[in-house]
């Protein structure tokens, strides 16, 4: 009988936690665990047939994570079929001669390291269709497509895996409340999971059997498909070095009484979970045969026209009708606030529009830039562009410094990725990164319409207008224009771009992003020295000075180089100024007079 005619007839078993197990047999929690079927095949296939021995009768391979995004992290990538084969080969000879079920296990995909970039849907799936191909020839019954938060992911990996013509159950992690990370409630993913073509869907990981039950029995509300639940066994706690879990094998399996009565018919253990939970839960659902489903109700799902767009806030607000400058100023390295206070006022009183606050550029400590910019708006009357970078908060810290920022009047945001903190002067800081600025947007995106990451209500919106950075140095320019469109759809309404001294390479920008309809302010920098120039031009990445403007610079310093590079940044703007409708000014080494005359030029 295969899995399909089975799993409609009786409720099977499957298998716990492979990595709460390795790391119990003595593998470092640093290790990677699935390298271990090439490294370590024997005790791989020895916790396989822990589990078959306990009564599962659907194992997973160790392959959750063998794919090549986080393979290629630590020099594997080639050798992302091999592991995957030989997970697959591991888990077929433990259930050889059992009435076992090997399902293949693929895990969602990590961030390529080093890339801000988002993967394409076309390297998502060819990602996917590799792991899945070498499962499938490594004799899979079927795929278990489990933990992902993002629903878009998980629908290119169940494309991958039903190419292979295998059965694929469909598994997100759901937090407390019944969405994902990504912030999609159970009942949407599991019409399109079933929609996609799942044979199963279901939740895993997440939070303990209490929630898991929770969200099967919402699932079991819209979709008629058999329900498949791998619960953690509770919440883990940190004791003496060790990662212990406090839920008992009887309360499992208790629980899991409770799944099967909500619909669930595959029902095993994620983190946390040993084969005991196993044993215990084959031995109180031993001959249990799916519980009959009321017909789930069926919904019409509308898509409400867009509402139109907002008009422009803001410092925005004036593009086109006037120039519009925005000048950038450091936050100070200390506590001392007059100087950046001082050049606000001389700026606005110059005619800016607004002031920009970087947050830690290059990685060197300043001061906070959220609660400096509400002093400058309230000292000064101007308004500022905070930046925001993803490197020094997490994911909660982002969200609270955000609601915070709103409540403190900040009303314009720009969101960026962050030098890594290794660039800096504190060796022993680290990056955080749990979104790059494409995730950030999409997060400042939902805090402006009144929710949270997970989709809960915050109340009103925060109104952050969504800015975002351009670089129009590159040599394949097509490709930051594409990520510039992803940014406009993840949120951003206006671009400020890195300096830029090519007025070829400035039209060229300018026909590439017209289409995209949002205003696009070309970065300038006045040069003070030939050594800044060179410095600028060798050391830091995305500026590019023309030879001709190096030649100018040549041999100038001090006052020399201050009179050429602001006769530069003249001629410069003078030439543009009909085509574009703004600049975005940064001042060298904080001296906001030099801002203050070009703002005058601009609007004079």
């Amino acid at each position: 009988m295969n899995f399909l005619d089975r799993i409609n007839s009786e409720v099977l078993v499957g298998d716990g936690a492979i990595g709460t197990m390795l790391y119990a047999k003595g593998v470092s929690l640093e290790a990677n665990f699935e390298h271990l079927n090439l490294i370590r095949p024997e005790l791989v296939q020895e916790l396989h047939r822990e589990y078959v021995a306990a009564g599962a009768r659907v194992i997973e391979t160790n392959t959750f994570g063998a794919n090549l995004t986080k393979l290629g992290a630590i020099g594997l990538a080639r050798r992302v079929r091999e592991i995957n084969l030989q997970g697959a080969r591991l888990a077929g000879r433990a259930a050889a001669g059992h009435d076992v079920f090997v399902a293949g296990s693929v895990g969602p995909l990590a961030r390529i390291k080093g890339e801000e970039r988002e993967l394409s849907a076309a390297e998502t799936l060819e990602i996917f269709r590799e792991q899945c191909l070498a499962l499938a020839e490594g004799g899979v019954d079927l795929f278990l497509l489990e933990t992902f938060s993002d629903l878009e992911q998980l629908k290119m990996a169940l494309q991958a895996a039903r190419e292979t013509g295998l059965p694929a159950i469909a598994s997100m992690a759901y937090l407390e409340g019944g969405r994902t990370a990504g912030g999609i409630e159970v009942e949407r993913a599991a019409r399109e999971l079933e929609a996609a073509g799942a044979v199963l869907v279901g939740a895993n990981c997440g939070a303990g059997p209490l929630e898991i039950l929770r969200t099967l029995e919402r699932m079991a509300r819209v979709t008629a498909l058999p329900l498949a639940a791998y619960a953690n066994s509770g919440f883990p706690e940190f004791v003496d070095g060790r990662f212990i879990y406090r839920t008992t094998p009887d309360y499992f399996a208790a629980m899991a009484l409770d799944m099967v009565a909500a619909g669930a018919s595959l029902i095993g253990g994620c983190c946390g979970t040993t084969p005991e939970h196993i044993r215990r839960l084959a031995e109180r659902l031993q001959g249990m045969k799916p519980a009959p489903r009321p017909t789930p109700a069926r919904v019409t799902v509308t898509h409400e026209q867009a509402s139109p767009a907002a008009p422009a806030a803001g410092f925005l607000a004036r593009w086109g009708r006037e120039k519009v400058v925005t000048v950038e100023l450091d936050p100070p390295r200390g506590l001392d606030c007059a100087k950046v206070l001082a050049g606000s006022r001389a700026l606005k009183e110059a005619g800016a529009d607004a002031i920009n606050l970087a947050e830690n550029p290059l990685a060197r400590v300043r001061m906070g830039n959220i609660a400096l910019a509400s002093l400058i708006q309230r000292e000064a009357g101007i308004e500022v562009i905070v930046h925001i970078t993803c490197r020094d908060r997490n994911l909660l810290g982002l969200q609270s410094d955000l609601m915070g920022a709103s409540l403190l009047g900040i009303r314009s945001i720009l969101a960026v990725t962050g030098d890594p903190a290794r660039l800096g002067e504190q060796a022993d800081a680290s990056s955080v990164y749990d979104v790059n600025s494409f995730g950030l947007l999409k997060l400042l995106s939902g805090l402006n319409g009144g929710a949270n990451a997970l989709g809960n209500p915050i109340g009103q919106g925060t109104g952050f207008t969504l800015g975002c950075a351009f670089n129009p140095n590159s040599p394949r320019m097509a490709v930051q224009v594409e990520r510039l469109a992803k940014k406009i759809a993840n949120g951003a309404r206006f671009a400020q771009t890195q300096p830029i001294y090519d007025t070829a390479r400035l039209d060229e920008m300018l026909a590439l992003t017209a289409p995209l309809g949002i205003p696009v302010l070309p970065g300038i920098l006045p040069l003070v020295s030939e050594r800044n120039c060179e410095y600028l031009h060798n050391e830091v990445p995305g500026i590019v000075i023309p030879d001709e403007i190096r030649e100018r610079m040549r041999g100038k310093e001090k006052e020399a180089g201050m009179r050429e590079g602001l006769a530069i940044a003249r001629e410069f703007i003078t030439r543009v100024k009909e085509r574009v409708g703004g600049f975005y000014l940064i001042p060298p080494f904080g001296r906001y007079e030099i801002a203050v005359e070009l703002v005058r030029f601009i609007k004079g």
